[in-house]
């Protein structure tokens, strides 16, 4: 049978979805291509070019007068997110350009355990008790990989804090995705400009178009895709969705650390990421198993059947 418009657009948002954390999980493989570029280099260009790129998209969509109007408040509230958004991208990069792909999957792991916290703290919502149990166990991992670490491990706590802080800021901002991005990429753009100029000489782009300068040119189109196809799939799937559809990006990133660039992973390490994913699979479950029952209780009791005589 043809499938109807409702279950069409589910599955664009479904393969748009995938398609945005399939990327992102992937982002590993292209950040040490920019080398000898350092990680700020790396950062500022990321800005100039998502800017160049959001720019564009602002022009052709004729979303310019929305900026144009946006209020004192909603560009404090723009360039709160810009200032966290290019710590997670910053601290990021530096992290996978030093070899710590597997960290940085821990900090996306945990960033939804986060983002849980911050509901409580900020929005003062009720946790179930599978996601108390979730929170505990993922603050137990954390603990687990310090003391086989030696240390606390920062760069996972900083992305997964950054992340969580900024998805609470999109969370109260009225802008749209496309419009909020922008923004953001103003903020940022502007500053990124003037340190590449400051760089001058030192840096590592030139204007001969070589292919190193194509792959800083092409961070811009790579940073946004993911972020226009996951604004697609969130009008079109389900929260409970995406939250599923969430962990194919620190899964990736965590296979290509282990399997690809064959970082270290003792016993212990390996407890530790096995009580991370323990807490994403309650947390999970227990997501599904709550929406299931607001989808029942939307439906209202099953008519009852009366047999005849």
């Amino acid at each position: 049978m043809p499938s109807s418009p409702s279950s069409s657009a589910g599955a664009a948002g479904l393969a748009c979805g995938a398609g945005a954390y399939v990327l992102w999980g992937f982002f590993p493989a292209f950040w040490p291509l920019l080398a000898p570029a350092g990680p700020l280099e790396i950062l500022a260009h990321r800005l100039v070019w998502t800017l160049a790129v959001m720019a564009l998209v602002t022009l052709v969509l004729r979303r310019g007068k929305i900026l144009w109007r946006l209020s004192p408040g909603g560009w404090l509230m723009a360039g709160t997110g810009a200032v966290l958004i290019a710590i997670n991208w910053g601290v990021y990069i530096y992290g996978v350009t030093s070899g710590q792909v597997v960290e940085t999957s821990l900090g996306y792991f945990i960033n939804p355990l986060v983002s849980v916290l911050f509901g409580v703290l900020v929005f003062n919502e009720g946790l179930r008790r599978a996601q108390w149990a979730a929170v505990a166990v993922g603050g137990a991992a954390v603990c687990v990989l310090t003391f086989e670490h030696g240390n606390v491990p920062v760069i996972a706590l900083v992305l997964a804090a950054s992340f969580g802080t900024y998805g609470l800021i999109k969370k109260t901002s009225k802008l749209a995705a496309v419009d909020s991005l922008t923004a953001e990429s103003l903020v940022l753009g502007l500053p990124a400009i003037g340190f590449l100029l400051w760089l001058g000489g030192q840096g590592t782009f030139s204007t001969g178009l070589t292919g190193h300068d194509l792959l800083l040119m092409a961070s811009g189109p790579i940073t946004a895709l993911p972020l226009l196809l996951f604004g697609i799939a969130a009008r079109r799937v389900s929260m409970t969705t995406l939250g599923i559809l969430q962990y194919l990006a620190p899964i990736l990133q965590f296979a290509w650390g282990v399997l690809v660039l064959h970082e270290p992973m003792s016993p212990a390490r390996w407890a530790g990421f096995a009580l991370v994913w323990v807490a994403v699979m309650v947390f999970t479950v227990d997501g599904v198993l709550a929406a299931r029952r607001v989808l029942r209780s939307r439906a209202g009791p099953a008519p009852q059947v009366i047999a005849g005589s």
